[in-house]
Formats: C-alpha cells, structure tokens, sequence
C-alpha cells in the first residue's frame, strides 16, 4: 500500500517564514533554515518552500537561502515562487530541490509544463493551483491568490495533468489558516478528474482533519503550515494517531 504523506510548507517573504488566513494578513513566524532543519528531524515525509512574493513582484526565487535549506534536508524538497521558464526550473534543482512548482508561470505560458515534463521527466513538474469559490464557480488564481484569472480551475487542473505536471498542489484559498479543515468538496471534484497524485492544502487545524482527508479516494498528501509551525501538532503525534486510525503512513 502507498503511504500517505505529511508535508509541511514554508511561504517564505522578505527571507522569513511567514503565515495568513486566506493568504492574507501575513504574521512573521520564523527563520527558513531552523525550520527546515526542525522538520528534517520531526518526521516530515517532504518540504514545501514557496518564495510567496516572487511572481508578485516579477523577480526569480531568492537562491541564497534557497541553497541553505536544501542542505538542511534529506527529505524530498519542492520549490515554488517565480518559476516562469525552463532557466529558472534549472536554477532552482541546482540549489537543491528535487520537484519544482509552478503556477503563475505556467498560467502565463502552459507550454512550460510540457517542456519541463519533457526535459527533467513528470515527476519533477508539480502543478500549484491558488483555488477560490467565485459566484459558485472554482476559480483559478495567480500572483500568490492576488489576481483573479478566471479560469476555471478544475479544467485548468486537467489541462496540466495532460501536458505532463506528475502531481498536483490543491490550495484552497476559502479554508486557508482558518483550521476549520480540507476544502473536501474542491478535492473530491478534483480527483474525479484527475488521476495525479494530489497533495491537499488549505485548513488543516487538527488531526481529525487529515484523518478524514485521507479517508477520501485520490488523496495522497495532505500539506499543512501554521498548525504545524506553532507546535500547535506534532507530525510524529499526528502520524501516531494515523496509524491508529488505520492510515498507512511512515514513521
């Protein structure tokens, strides 16, 4: 049986780790490396980092502190933030990562996907989609859940699985920070669409959340920041209580 994933995420701004509620009113949390560092040794299966602020302000990933926490780790690392050509999927595998996420630049241009997948090979290319409910419709957003795209993003999804993304990033920006658990309805849609693996995002705020995530078909991740960051749960005890739970995890 495949074990699920926990992964925690870094939105790294300004070279701090930072949090918010629906990818607003960011709070300065903690320094990336210590971090990285910290969920290296907490049993994290992989690491998230998202330089939140680079397609924003038209610029690349900060690769200095890039590099310092790819050395802090020996999980799975994968890398998002400005990545709008094959260049930049280069230079973020040269500081360490071994996936890299993309979203604003594959809006930009969805050629790139298909490039990427074709040069580093699928399982490199994660997709990254910023979803928000808009008049009933699930709408896909760009710019860090700053610009409205109006696209639908279940199509968008299926779109990018077909051009080669070998997993998809699913941030639901309604339930982010709020704790009140999984945007499940916007999951379940997108795994009936979709045969990649997913990695759920967005309101995590106890362990019985991820519990009933994983009892949901088609969830292979669940992806998870501030109840993490604050200790508010432990990834070993939540990973505990899966298993208890019948969850089949690593530990």
């Amino acid at each position: 049986m495949i074990t699920k994933r926990i992964i925690p995420c870094l939105d790294v701004k300004d070279g701090r780790v930072v949090k918010g509620t629906n990818f607003e009113g960011l709070r300065d949390l903690a320094d990336p490396v210590e971090m990285a560092r910290y969920y290296n040794a907490a049993g994290a299966d992989e690491l998230v980092f998202y330089d939140i602020t680079a397609s924003a302000q038209g610029r690349t990933i900060f690769t200095e502190i890039l590099t310092r926490v790819a050395k802090e780790v020996f999980i799975p690392l994968t890398v998002g933030g400005g990545i709008r050509s094959l260049e930049d999927f280069d230079r973020v595998l040269k500081c360490g990562a071994d996936k890299v996420s993309v979203n604003s630049g594959a809006i930009r241009n969805p050629g790139l996907i298909r490039q990427a997948a074709e040069k580093y090979g699928d399982q490199c290319v994660v997709l990254s989609c910023d979803v928000k409910r808009v008049d009933g419709q699930f709408i896909l957003f760009a710019k860090g859940g700053r610009e409205n795209t109006g696209i639908d993003a279940l199509d968008w999804m299926v779109q990018g699985v077909q051009n080669g993304a070998g997993e998809l990033v699913i941030n639901s920006i309604d339930t982010d920070g709020v704790g009140g658990g999984f945007d499940l309805e916007l999951l379940d849609l997108a795994a009936s669409r979709v045969k990649a693996p997913i990695v759920a995002s967005g309101g995590a705020g106890k362990q019985e959340d991820f519990a009933e995530l994983f009892s949901h078909p088609g969830m292979d991740a669940g992806l998870a920041a501030g109840i993490f960051h604050t200790k508010k749960l432990e990834i070993n005890t939540l990973k505990q209580y899966l298993r208890k739970n019948g969850v089949e995890v690593r530990l």
